[in-house]
């Protein structure tokens, strides 16, 4: 459907369930990293692009302390009172509003309560970022029904606390801060330490592809965590020969290689990939608004490589999708997207033959894997704000 025929359908059944009509529209876009895995909580650099995949979230104001939320995506309904924000075991998506509402307050907002429906069309649990999604969306309307204003960056930054304390998720700034600062038409160079970005024009005739493997994905687990552990792990122990360091960000592939026999090698292994990783960022940045194929096969190929065999972020339906992707006509290069452990993959592909490829990739990782895959184009789309 349109968005005419979506904010439609939304006001309707915020009418059948509210008895009102909304006052009150948000919206926040899911990204996909072009480049960058795991880079962005060791402070690096990430490629990433806002989709024009979103959250909406229409609300009507109510008078006392109260926030009503029902989803269209999801089973179940929250309720949560300001003054005591607690969670809520039962419907856990819940969790991404309250704890919004919780950093708004820790920060010194006061927040007045409203009645809300949410629709998304980011996938879940797919490496889309549809729980970042939600939060900027929870952010805008937090402001638009409260009666203030944040900083673009300031919401992402409350995002990533309410994630990071509330929900129980150790994410980076990435997602937040791509679907707050997200540009039109570009991906952004995203720098995580100083939290700025450049905008990165993409070569035309490329088209951006989501390739969903559907495959379960579950990043609250212990997997991301332990990663990142890792990587600190690296970071304290190099730090002994090179006390300037903060993050491996700050590590050349020399000064790593020159102490590997005092790492355990896994976590070798993990520094390693977060320090090439960083680097093809930068490349990307520079071989993007070019869009000559060779260039970023290469720094698709090796990301994927890295990711499979330094970072152990892999799983069986990745690569089912990423040989299913090579084979397409028209691919230019093909990676993970996310976080890995499942969800969604990424291609830019030659923009004449993009329904070819999306044809002959379906067909190739349904033979392969016997499951029906989510491929479709997407396009850079605005940060998040009122809709």
């Amino acid at each position: 459907m349109d968005a005419i025929q979506r904010k439609q359908m939304a006001a309707r059944k915020f009418t059948e369930i509210y008895g009102t009509r909304p006052q009150l529209w948000a919206r926040a876009p899911g990204r996909v990293d072009l480049m960058g895995s795991h880079t962005d909580y060791n402070l690096g650099y990430v490629m990433t692009m806002t989709i024009d995949r979103d959250t909406w979230l229409a609300a009507s104001p109510r008078l006392d302390h109260k926030v009503r939320l029902h989803s269209l995506n999801a089973e179940g309904w929250g309720e949560l009172d300001l003054r005591h924000i607690e969670h809520d075991p039962a419907y856990r998506w819940t969790d991404y509003v309250r704890g919004v509402a919780w950093a708004l307050q820790q920060a010194g907002y006061r927040l007045q309560g409203f009645d809300g429906l949410i629709h998304s069309t980011v996938p879940f649990s797919s490496g889309l970022s549809s729980s970042a999604a939600l939060e900027m969306a929870a952010a805008v309307m937090f402001q638009l029904s409260s009666g203030f204003r944040l900083d673009s960056v300031e919401m992402a930054l409350l995002g990533q606390k309410a994630e990071n304390e509330f929900v129980g998720m150790n994410c980076g700034i990435l997602d937040q801060y791509s679907s707050a600062m997200g540009q039109t038409g570009s991906a952004i160079l995203l720098d995580c330490r100083a939290l700025t970005s450049q905008v990165t024009p993409i070569a035309p005739g490329i088209q951006v592809v989501i390739c969903d493997t559907r495959a379960e994905r579950n990043l609250v687990g212990s997997e991301y965590g332990e990663r990142r552990s890792q990587c600190e792990q690296g970071v304290r122990l190099l730090k002994n020969h090179y006390p300037e360091i903060q993050a491996l960000r700050d590590v050349s592939l020399a000064q790593l290689d020159r102490h590997s026999a005092e790492l355990p090698p896994v976590v070798y292994r993990r520094c390693r990939f977060v320090i090439e990783e960083n680097q093809r960022v930068l490349d990307l940045a520079h071989a993007l608004p070019g869009g000559e194929a060779k260039p970023l096969a290469d720094l698709f190929e090796a990301s994927y490589r890295g990711a499979v065999g330094l970072y152990e972020i892999g799983a069986p339906s990745m690569q089912a999708m990423r040989e299913a992707m090579l084979n397409g006509p028209g691919v230019i290069a093909a990676r993970q997207a996310g976080a890995g452990f499942g969800g969604c993959m990424v291609a830019l592909v030659k923009e004449s033959q993009t329904k070819s490829f999306i044809v002959a990739v379906e067909q190739e990782y349904r033979r392969r894997t016997g499951i029906q895959p989510a491929i479709y184009t997407v396009q850079a789309a605005p940060g998040a704000g009122p809709l």
